[in-house]
């Protein structure tokens, strides 16, 4: 039976790690491995200055004090001696549309999976109500999993509407929307008077385009776009050479 790593970064307690888990159960043997809290915004960080704790609950779950990407490192790399077939992270409570993906603990979650060689997805929920629909997507993607070739160092990042599962339109492929300049923060004073901020919202759409994850999820169809690790700008090199070459 296929062997799946699950993770998230909304903690391990969160209702959409516990969604994924009863979704997939039927279908595969599962290991969870989640944030003993909320990591929401973690992206990739790895936890460098101290050594990390991996607790066992009473469900069956694991919890670790610190990142998502330290979750899947932890369960992909040697903790166990059985290396995961798939890891998916989620179902995440929330959209992770466009630009959200350089910041999302959940995408960071599937990127440590497929950086250490397994395949992997990220799956979110735009919203907090049907969760249940989100795993049955989850589910019907991990039985059609051994179907799909993707290059090395990819995943895929699903975002589901948040409709009852016989309300969705189908499924669409999709590229990456992107949003304009965020809010600026927000001022607050603490009890002493002293001047803090909190970070403010997202910006709005600014590239919503028919072929993006923004209006498929907008269409009610779920969102399947796949993402690459490599972040070069490869149609920018030669520009960037010919730059150089000017100033020698």
């Amino acid at each position: 039976m296929r062997r799946l790593l699950l993770s998230n970064d909304d903690g391990v307690h969160a209702p959409g790690l516990r969604a994924l888990y009863d979704a997939l159960l039927p279908y595969a043997r599962l290991r969870v491995v989640a944030p003993d809290r909320d990591k929401s915004g973690a992206s990739n960080s790895l936890t460098l200055s101290r050594p990390l704790s991996l607790s066992s609950l009473d469900n069956g779950f694991y919890s670790v004090d610190g990142t998502p990407a330290d979750c899947v490192y932890l369960g992909v790399n040697g903790v166990w001696d059985e290396r995961p077939d798939l890891v998916i992270s989620g179902i995440n409570h929330g959209g992770n549309l466009g630009d959200d993906v350089l910041y999302s603990g959940t995408v960071a979650a599937a990127m440590e999976g497929r950086t250490l060689g397994t395949a992997a997805i990220a799956m979110s929920l735009v919203g907090s109500r049907h969760f249940a629909t989100a795993g049955r997507v989850a589910a019907s993607l991990v039985g059609a999993a051994d179907r799909l070739s993707l290059p090395p160092r990819s995943l895929l990042n699903v975002n589901v509407p948040d409709l009852p599962w016989e309300e969705l339109r189908g499924f669409r492929v999709t590229r990456m929307g992107h949003r304009g300049p965020a809010a600026r923060p927000l001022e607050v004073r603490d009890p002493r008077g002293r001047l803090r901020y909190w970070i403010a919202a997202a910006g709005e759409n600014a590239d919503d385009g028919p072929d993006t994850d923004f209006a498929a999820v907008e269409a009610g169809y779920v969102s399947i776009t796949p993402l690459q690790t490599d972040l070069t700008r490869h149609a920018a090199r030669d520009d960037v050479q010919d730059w150089l070459d000017a100033l020698i």
